[in-house]
Order: C-alpha cells, then sequence, then structure tokens
C-alpha cells in the first residue's frame, strides 16, 4: 500500500503486472500514447503491404486468419484486410464457455456481411475442465478458452497453409506491458505461451489429466510442424493508430455490429466484450487481484484518446469498478460445479489483501481511486 500509486496521466494502477511509470509518473501505455502521435505510421504502412504482398494469394485461397468473436476489433481488421487491401481472409471463432446472445446475433451479422468463416468447438467437458484448472489454479476463469483462442488458430493455419494470423490490438503494448513488440509485429508460439497465457500453459493443461484426444485445439502444433509451414503471427495495432471506438464505428456500420442496451457489469461502456458472460468473472478477479477492474481499464483507454478527462474517469472508475457480478452467479454456480461457498473459498484465493477487506461477505477496498 505505501508504493500504491496511479499513473498521473490515465489511471493504470503500479499493481498492473509489467507497468513501468516515468519521471512525470506516466505509465508505458501512456508513454506509447504519446510516442505514436510522431510515429512514423507511413513507414509501418509500408511494412505491413510487404507483410500482406509476401502472403497474399491471387487465386482467391485464403491468405490470412483472422481471429473474430463478432465484436469491434477483429471485424474491424477482417473489414480492412478484405476491403481496403484486397486479401482473402479466413476467419475464426473459438465459440466461448458461456456465449452470451448478443455476442451470438453479432457474430452472425458478421459473417452475414460477407466473410467465410469457421467456429471451432473444443470438447464441451475439456473446456469446462481446463477453465475450472484455471480459475481454481490461476485466478483465471476462462483459461481454457484464454488458450485456444491461440493455439487454434495457429493449429487450423498451419494444417490449412495459411501463413499469416492477424490479432487485432497487442495489449501489452497498448494498454501498459511488456515492450518487446514495440518495434517488431511478429512474434511466435513461445511468446504466447510466455505473455498472454502467462506462462501457465503447461501446468494447466498437466493438472487438468485430460487425454491427448481432448486437448487437440488447446495444443500448439509441434515444432517440426511450424518449421515446414513458417508462420507469421502479429497484430494489427502495430501498423495503425488504434482506436477502439473508431472500430466499433466501422464494424456497427459495415458488419452490422449492435451493442448493449445499458452499460456491462463493471463499466460505463456497452459496445466492448458481449460475447461471453466469465468476461464479467475474468474483470471482477482481476479487480480482485490487483485492485483495477474494467471501468479503469475503459476509462484509462478513453482519456488516452482523448475523449475523456482525468476527473471524469476518475468519478467514473469509483462509481462502477469491481461490481460483482451477481446477475451470473447462478450460471457461475452451475458451469463450475461448484456450490456457492466453494465458488466464493476460490475468488478469495485470490483476493488481494493488501487492498481489499472482507465486509458483509464481499471484497472491499482499503484505498480511493486519486
Amino acid at each position: 500500500m505505501a508504493t500504491l500509486n496511479w499513473c498521473s496521466h490515465c489511471l493504470a494502477m503500479s499493481t498492473r503486472p509489467r507497468i513501468t511509470f516515468d519521471e512525470r509518473g506516466w505509465c508505458n501505455a501512456c508513454r506509447w500514447m504519446e510516442k505514436k502521435q510522431t510515429l512514423d505510421w507511413p513507414a509501418r504502412q509500408q511494412q505491413l503491404e510487404v507483410l500482406l504482398d509476401k502472403h497474399r494469394r491471387d487465386d482467391g485461397r485464403f491468405d490470412c486468419l483472422v481471429p473474430v468473436s463478432g465484436g469491434k476489433d477483429g471485424s474491424y481488421v477482417a473489414y480492412n484486410l478484405r476491403h481496403k487491401y484486397g486479401m482473402h481472409p479466413l476467419c475464426l471463432t473459438v465459440t466461448p464457455p458461456l456465449p452470451l446472445s448478443l455476442g451470438e446475433k453479432n457474430l452472425r451479422s458478421f459473417v452475414e456481411s460477407g466473410y467465410n468463416h469457421i467456429t471451432v468447438n473444443p470438447a464441451y467437458e475439456a473446456m469446462r475442465t481446463l477453465n475450472r484448472v484455471g480459475l481454481v489454479e490461476m485466478g483465471f476463469p476462462y483459461y481454457g478458452w484464454l488458450i485456444a483462442i491461440q493455439s487454434a488458430p495457429v493449429r487450423l493455419a498451419n494444417q490449412l497453409g495459411i501463413g499469416l494470423i492477424f490479432y487485432g490490438e497487442d495489449g501489452e503494448v497498448e494498454y501498459g506491458g511488456s515492450t518487446e513488440t514495440n518495434n517488431n509485429p511478429i512474434y511466435d508460439v513461445q511468446y504466447m505461451q510466455r505473455i498472454y497465457l502467462e506462462g501457465g500453459y503447461d501446468k494447466v493443461l498437466n493438472d487438468s489429466g485430460l487425454p491427448d484426444q481432448d486437448l487437440v485445439f488447446f495444443r500448439f502444433p509441434d515444432a517440426s510442424d511450424l518449421a515446414r509451414m513458417p508462420l507469421d503471427i502479429t497484430h494489427w495495432s502495430y501498423f495503425e493508430n488504434w482506436d477502439p471506438y473508431r472500430n466499433y464505428l466501422v464494424a456497427k456500420e459495415h458488419c452490422g455490429l449492435k451493442e448493449a442496451e445499458s452499460s456491462n457489469v463493471g463499466t460505463f461502456t456497452n459496445f466492448a466484450q458481449n460475447d461471453q458472460a466469465l468476461y464479467a468473472l475474468h474483470t471482477y478477479l482481476m479487480y480482485l487481484k490487483f485492485g483495477f477492474g474494467r471501468a479503469n481499464q475503459d476509462a484509462s483507454i478513453e482519456i488516452r484518446r482523448g475523449a475523456m478527462d482525468r476527473s471524469q474517469a476518475v468519478n467514473l472508475v469509483r462509481l462502477y469498478d469491481g461490481q460483482y457480478p451477481q446477475e451470473f452467479l447462478a450460471t457461475y454456480l452451475e458451469y463450475y460445479q461448484m456450490n456457492q461457498a466453494e465458488f466464493h473459498s476460490v475468488l478469495d484465493l485470490w483476493a488481494n489483501r493488501d487492498l481489499f477487506e472482507k465486509v458483509d461477505g464481499y471484497w472491499q477496498p482499503l484505498f480511493t481511486v486519486v
């Protein structure tokens, strides 16, 4: 608590993994925002065109793969690849564990707006088991799905002979984390496992006790397979100044995206992460572990893109951050096959006692966002 502080420009907390601050108190995400104002974007545009030409196929075969959920970011990337650059993207969705009806409608609207699309449904019980292990052992309620959205696109691209995968934003660079990909758009499977899977990939798979036949979509191809079919994995945000709200507007106009009727649990926004019920639990656990939740993340993004001042953001975070996802509780208990006491005991394992105290059965912050 003695060293707890927030970015002096946005509201990123010093508890965020891999965050750093400069002498002004600006976090690495805000320094990146500042750097982007003078970045040589035309040079990066040229890098993008070279990369696309490397993989472009004029015979109509798929030349890139885009993981999508039907939300704003994957839709935006696929739209640009197809309509701006004349690529032939194959879009891929790994069905989330507890899909929401709005997410399913948005995905259908995206497909119907003109995209070739594959849905991957890993073995249901295997997904449930991995997510339960991830919840207990990693404090990550959809860890199995997180594995699959990394491993399944790599596996399918490898098997289909597609050499380029485009994800949306590089969260480490955009939101404050590792700077390894600041100047290099291409990363590999080892980076995925170390950074995006937080080093828990082998542990969770091994602890699950699942047989190999249930883990097909949760395992990356062997090194020998990857060597035979080299793969470039990258983020669109490296090549273009990333703006989630612009992405939303493009996806809404061209891909049929609909927002929620009211704000989502734990935040003031309604246009992102509408595909599954477990995201609310993920951001609540993030809040318990680190002291910042979904509203903090959203407000910090709005500050960096110039749509909100810091005082407004502080008020919104104080109002919304860390809301317990009560509306999904029965769904969570059924999915994880736990009673309420068992479920709350797992949450308690991950609550940071330096940041929270339990009052009347719920964790309350010992800090005030400033």
